[in-house]
Formats: C-alpha cells, structure tokens, sequence
C-alpha cells in the first residue's frame, strides 16, 4: 500500500471517530436536556392554552368593632378569638408562660381519645386513689368506662379520674405525659409544656392565653367532649353498678351565661383562677380565656357581653 494510501485511510478512520463522538455527544445532550433540543421540539409540540378564570373563594365572616373600649378585667392573662376568622378581638399578655391549673384537663381528655376511640373501655384505678387536690373519691382497684372517667375529669375536675386515665396509657403514666405534650407539638402551642395530667402545680407545667384559646377551639368543638362540658350534674358508677360518684360542674356560668357551648374552669394557689369558654350567638361563636384572675367569672361574662354588644360580624369575599 503506498504512503498516499495510508495517509487517506488514517485521515477517513479520524474522521468517523469524529463523527461517533460528535454523535454521542448530541445523543447526550438530548437526553439531559430534553427541552433544549431541536428533536424534542419537534416531538413535544405545546398543548391548547386554555383561559384561566378567577375562582371566588369564601372567607370567614369578619368581626368588625364599633369602638367600645375593653370592660375591665381582673385577669393577669386573658384573650377573645373569634372560632373562624381566628381574628382576636381583645387580649392582655397573650404569650405570657403561666400555670393553666385544671384546664390541662381538656388536653388530657383529648389524649385519651387518641388513645381509646370506644369510650366504654374499662380503666382500673391504680394512683389515682391518692391523688391531691379535687377528687370524686376513687377507690384503689375500682373498674370504670373511660366515659364515666371523662365525665368526673371534665363536669367535677377529678384529679383521681386524670390520674386514673394516664396510669391505664400504654406505657404508663410518664408515656401518657409525653402524649400530651406531643399533641401539643402538633397543635402548635409553642409555648405549652405539660408536666402532669391533672394541671396541679408543677415547676415549668405552663402555657398561654393564646395556646389554651387554640386548644379549646379543637377540644370543645369535639362533640364528645362538648357534650359533657354542657352537663351541670350527673351520678356515674363503677362498672359493678355498686359504687356510686356524684358530679357537680365548676362551671357556673353553665346556667347563667346565654349562648355558653361550655368551658372548662381551673384553680390552683400558684395559677390563680382560670376559665375557658366557647360561646356561640346567633352562629358566631368566640373563645374566651382568663388566667390568674380573682373574678374568672365575672371577666368572662363582661368580655363576652361586650363582644356580642360591640362587634359586627361582615361578610368578606376574595379572588384568589
């Protein structure tokens, strides 16, 4: 073969390689960059533009002041939220960490549906027959329906009853505690820790206004539990029939307050006295929450006139 023949053969075989690597290099460009290529162009050609419409969506129903200046309040702490709009309508040291005394119970409740969805399960007393504070007098060993416990931890504020439900958590009662406080964590109550099940005075078992109002909004709208905290007296037993409780409410704005759903009171020498309410009017229904107060009654019952006589609720549409 002569030299000019070689040269030409070496010449077309650099060539082809070329070629191949100019070929895989496109290939991979196409595949990595799939929109930026003539080929996927030509395959993925563009749909239909369709017109977009503005869709109304409806808004909760907006309370509007007419300007009355807040009634006063003994409480250190308190706030009103409207239930919907969220929107609060008066407020004193929302954020301050304070104890909630027994209004821990309402969480407590919560945490035990959570736990027992089929309120009859049977729950032995176990500590909760030496508990501290107020009690409805539980005997170590007695068997009871998580139902007739809720209804001495939410109508009487049994310490006994919340005692008796952590005791029975799986995993016991420290388990129990961690519960609550993870139901917290979701609830984002972010500056709520809870130390005990009863709300007896604990270093660092503390919350807030502004927390308690957004668990209350949860907890009393729960149809088992509202329907409880709406009841001013009622007798429970054990599941024998043989020993008998009596129940009488903390709440005595039961009867009293017009439009009250329910509420769940609190009281400890540390936490002063503390309430929560749920109050609904003609559909509009309000949070109410006093804590550290000398008249917890008397401040619910003045902030919630005052709202009903002072706000209008307008409504409030917007495109979105």
């Amino acid at each position: 073969m002569s030299k000019s023949n070689s040269k030409y053969i070496t010449f077309i075989k650099s060539q082809s390689k070329s070629r191949l690597i100019t070929i895989s290099c496109l290939l991979f460009t196409t595949l990595i960059y799939p929109g930026h290529n003539r080929l996927q162009t030509i395959i993925l050609k563009p749909g239909p533009v369709f017109k977009t419409l503005p869709i109304t969506s409806k808004l909760a129903d907006y309370p509007v002041p007419d300007g009355t200046k807040t009634p006063p309040v003994a409480a250190t702490s308190y706030i009103v939220q409207d239930i919907e709009s969220k929107t609060i309508l008066a407020s004193r040291r929302p954020d301050t960490p304070l104890p909630p005394a027994s209004i821990t119970k309402l969480m407590t409740a919560m945490v035990a549906l959570d736990a027992w969805p089929d309120t009859e399960v049977v729950l032995k007393v176990q500590s909760g027959s030496q508990a501290i504070g107020q009690t409805i007098d539980l005997v170590g060993g007695e068997e009871l329906t998580l139902n007739s416990l809720l209804h001495a931890l939410l109508i009487h504020s049994g310490n006994d009853a919340a005692l008796t439900i952590a005791d029975n958590y799986p995993g016991g009662y420290a388990k129990f505690v961690e519960a609550m406080n993870i139901k917290a964590s979701t609830l984002r109550l972010n500056r709520t820790t809870f130390k005990n099940p009863s709300g007896i005075d604990q270093y660092g078992h503390v919350t807030t206004a502004r927390d308690i109002a957004t668990l209350a909004s949860v907890a009393l709208r729960n149809p088992i539990i509202s329907d409880i905290v709406s009841k001013d007296e009622l007798i429970i037993t054990d599941v024998t029939g043989s020993i008998k409780h009596e129940l009488k409410s903390t709440d005595e704005l039961l009867s009293e307050l017009p439009g009250l759903v329910g509420g769940k009171t609190g009281w400890t020498s540390g936490a002063g006295e503390c309430f929560v309410s749920y109050v609904e009017r003609d559909g509009r229904g309000i949070i109410t929450v006093v804590l550290g107060s000398t008249d917890r009654f008397g401040d619910t019952t003045r902030l919630v006139e005052w709202v009903y006589a002072h706000h209008t609720w307008e409504k409030v549409d917007s495109p979105t």
